[in-house]
């Protein structure tokens, strides 16, 4: 992996770190396999009425389940395949350009002196984050 995404990388974890960021990655295919198992199973059992509270049931199974799965950013990051590094590099690059680093941790501190240019790279690791990887997000618990 280029040096330079390694860089991005250390920075975007520093940076969530640094936030207290965590995010909850959706897994929207089971929540909806559990509601719909439970509503087929309600609709066998129970027939129409069944199927209603089968349904509701499930939902607020599978909604009880996923609650409270928030990791930290950092820790989601570092999990990353090398193609969404990448993407993500490019990304939170574009707020970069035309500053110019040596290392990982001249980058971080020319960001962190600038609170503008955090907050710019804050949003765009943000953006990624509900786009790309469809994520929730949580500041500081």
């Amino acid at each position: 992996m280029a040096p330079r995404v390694n860089d991005v990388m250390r920075l975007c974890c520093d940076l969530s770190a640094h936030e207290h960021i965590k995010v909850a990655v959706k897994s929207s295919a089971k929540g909806a396999l559990m509601a719909g198992g439970s509503a087929f199973v309600g609709g066998l059992v129970g027939g129409p009425p069944g199927i209603a509270v089968g349904g509701v049931v499930g939902s607020l199974l599978a909604g009880w389940l996923s609650s409270g799965q928030f990791r930290p950013l950092p820790q989601i990051l570092a999990e990353l395949p090398p193609a969404q590094q990448r993407k993500l590099c490019e990304d939170v690059s574009a707020v970069l350009a035309g500053l110019n680093w040596t290392d990982a941790a001249q980058l971080v501190a020319l960001v962190m002196g600038n609170a503008t240019l955090q907050q710019q790279v804050v949003t765009a690791l943000l953006n990624y984050v509900t786009k790309e990887l469809r994520g929730e997000v949580r500041y500081r618990d």
